[in-house]
């Protein structure tokens, strides 16, 4: 979903809620919004302080847990604890991650055989599955072939 849309869907939500769309606001959600990864509320902090100096840590704070309130922010943990979040797409572009123990890459990826799978292991067992999230872990190629040379900090979104 583009930004803009993302961010009508934001400036609405804010007044059903009877909340004023502020340019600290609208500054962090369009920087979450356009973000190509995974972002630490410290990420989002660091990244939105470039666009908009005067925005305290206290604002986005406040402003992503609205974000996640409001179903246009997902939070994750992800082995290494901390929390980070991404923009949610629509319940019809489900993705689950795969995640690079050594450098931290985490690249999202869709299948629709796992989802057939995972619905009829769901029926075999007695569910009928409401929702999932599924966390692989392991080591890309760059970290085993010795391409990547130190442990990073995730960079980007790597869709497959």
């Amino acid at each position: 979903m583009p930004v803009r849309a993302r961010m009508r869907r934001f400036e609405q939500a804010l007044r059903e809620r009877g909340l004023k769309s502020t340019s600290q606001r609208d500054d962090i959600a369009r920087v979450f919004f356009a973000a190509e990864r995974h972002l630490s509320i410290e990420d989002l902090y660091r990244a939105v302080k470039k666009v908009n100096p005067r925005v305290g840590y206290a604002t986005v704070y406040r402003t992503l847990k609205l974000l996640k309130e409001v179903g246009l922010a997902a939070e994750r943990h992800f082995d290494d604890g901390q929390a980070r979040f991404e923009p949610v797409e629509s319940e019809t572009q489900h993705h689950d991650h795969i995640i690079c123990e050594r450098c931290g890459k985490i690249v999202e990826f869709a299948s629709q055989e796992l989802e057939r799978l995972q619905e009829r292991i769901g029926r075999f067992l007695g569910f009928v599955v409401g929702r999932h999230r599924m966390e692989l872990y392991g080591i890309c190629a760059a970290c085993r072939e010795g391409r990547q040379r130190e442990p990073r900090r995730e960079r980007g979104v790597h869709r497959v």
